[in-house]
């Protein structure tokens, strides 16, 4: 099978939709099937034998942090020369959404995934929350293209089919549980993160600082809490602004880190902590699960498709300290920690990168059987 993949993001960017997206690629080249990746143009020109397009980033207004790519009409030759059976646009908003067109112009089979909630997201950006009413027409508008659409879970699946989305299916979430693994932990590195504190509750978040990550809600509980250490991974648009809110607390700030490194700081906690209720699904989860960690999660339907509440994770409600302060509780009891950590890994084991990434080949394959159907 020719596929094409036309994203918003790729690599070198680290994040939930370039893991699953790079995780793909790789199973897919594996299996004998040509690829090829159409992205913002940073430096990346192939991966693990798939071409990688790159179509020049623009730097927007609202999210410095990251370069993005607005829609292109370059992209229709491009997919017009590489005859593919069946595109994929990822999250079809800028660039994506080009793929989109380009499909539905070429009558090529097309499948749109939905990864991240953006208009709950502008509800966090209030200078831009006046246009959540025109991202969801473009949203509608872009899927209604698809023969078939993908959401990350249940939840999302739910919401989606609400604002009138046909044709949708739940993907397969994965999780690299050689990579992730509780041997990884390290009392050097848990003496780093605790800020000289390894006897304190250590606690880890782990993800792109970004407003709508909801980390901010955390200071309360360093406010009250002296048995507890923090350790913020990750960078992002809203890191200086965490520091500031942070000040004053036993919170570390390590910065992006990757591979073993990253892998170390999540074993050698004893919890990581997620604190939004706006993901979409939440794939830094089944990576805490992995590592072997109890999850503090706060309650949403993403969470709760993942996470059972006193077996493999811990549930707190978000605008309630005090649930957060008996999940903490509850985290102490060394019995119940030790029960949740097996459970959390042997949670984890179900699900490989290979059985999503096949998954998704057989949304492929419906998609090109949906659209056979309507011609």
């Amino acid at each position: 099978m020719k596929i094409a993949i036309v994203t918003e993001t790729f690599l070198p960017s680290v994040d939930g939709v370039v893991t699953r997206l790079r995780h793909a690629v790789e199973r897919f080249v594996d299996l004998g099937h040509e690829v090829m990746v159409i992205a913002p143009d940073l430096g990346v020109t192939e991966h693990h034998g798939a071409r990688v397009v790159g179509m020049k980033p623009v730097t927007l207004p609202f999210y410095k942090h990251r370069r993005f790519t607005l829609p292109s009409p370059t992209v229709d030759g491009v997919i017009r020369g590489f005859h593919p059976d069946v595109v994929h646009a990822a999250q079809p908003i800028l660039l994506a959404s080009s793929g989109a067109y380009a499909a539905h112009r070429q009558r090529i089979p097309l499948l749109a995934s939905y990864h991240t909630h953006i208009p709950r997201y502008l509800d966090l950006y209030r200078a831009w929350k006046w246009s959540k009413p025109l991202v969801w027409w473009q949203i509608k508008r872009n899927h209604a293209l698809a023969d078939v659409n993908i959401a990350t879970s249940r939840t999302m699946r739910d919401e989606l089919a609400d604002e009138g989305i046909g044709n949708l299916h739940v993907l397969r979430r994965g999780v690299d549980t050689a990579q992730y693994h509780p041997r990884f932990a390290s009392a050097e590195v848990r003496e780093h993160l605790s800020g000289g504190h390894p006897e304190k509750t250590l606690l880890v978040f782990v993800g792109r600082l970004a407003a709508e990550k909801e980390i901010q809600r955390l200071r309360p509980m360093m406010d009250r809490r002296d048995d507890v250490a923090l350790a913020i991974v990750g960078d992002g648009p809203f890191r200086g602004e965490l520091e500031r809110i942070f000040a004053g607390t036993s919170t570390v700030f390590p910065g992006f880190l990757e591979g073993e490194a990253l892998a170390s700081a999540f074993a050698s906690a004893d919890g990581f902590v997620f604190p939004s209720v706006t993901e979409t699904l939440g794939l830094v989860i089944l990576e805490g699960m992995a590592s072997g960690l109890p999850v503090l999660a706060a309650r949403s339907g993403p969470t709760m498709e993942q996470v059972t509440d006193g077996v493999d994770g811990l549930l707190f409600d978000a605008r309630d300290e005090d649930s957060l302060d008996a999940a903490l509780d509850r985290l102490a009891d060394a019995e119940l920690s030790a029960s949740i950590r097996e459970a959390a890994r042997a949670e984890a084991e179900k699900y490989s990168w290979e059985n999503a990434s096949d998954d998704l080949l057989r949304l492929y394959e419906l998609a090109i059987q949906e659209h056979s159907a309507r011609r």
